[in-house]
């Protein structure tokens, strides 16, 4: 038995240790938001918080998350998630949208530790996160009017 606080709330799941956080995630609690992409850590479209912080939640164990807080797409809350939200929607970032859910919790996990980011900051923190559609511009652009929104 696993114990995982996810979006505010202690669920206690029969699964192994060992399995990776993503599929607790999607099989076990029916958060689909999250997606599954390369399966290696490489593309961005499983990222979720734990304890604040972008992790890539198909190479996270579920053992190893201890007492850690998992924040999901779903759970995305507060002045941050709203600003990055509304950013997205406001100028259209999405194309197919599949990789968006981990692009917009990168987002976050960088606006909520460095306020105003630099072409730089971005590049750097959304490195990790793929976009087939290629709405590179986009994202950053998002994360910039995100940033204003912030103040």
């Amino acid at each position: 038995m696993v114990k995982l606080s996810i979006n505010g709330t202690v669920k206690e799941l029969d699964v192994d240790p060992d399995m990776p956080l993503l599929w607790a995630i999607r099989d076990h609690l029916d958060l689909t938001g999250t997606k599954f992409g390369c399966g290696q850590a490489l593309c961005g479209a499983c990222t979720v918080h734990l304890d604040g912080q972008p992790i890539r939640s198909c190479q996270t164990r579920v053992g190893d998350v201890g007492d850690g807080k998992i924040t999901t797409i779903e759970g995305a809350s507060g002045k941050v998630a709203e600003a990055v939200q509304a950013a997205w929607r406001e100028l259209d970032v999405v194309q197919c949208g599949y990789c968006q859910s981990g692009q917009i919790m990168s987002a976050i996990g960088l606006l909520s530790s460095t306020p105003k980011p630099t072409d730089a900051d971005i590049d750097s923190a959304m490195e990790g996160n793929i976009c087939r559609c290629g709405t590179y511009q986009r994202i950053r652009a998002a994360i910039h009017d995100a940033a204003n929104r912030l103040g």
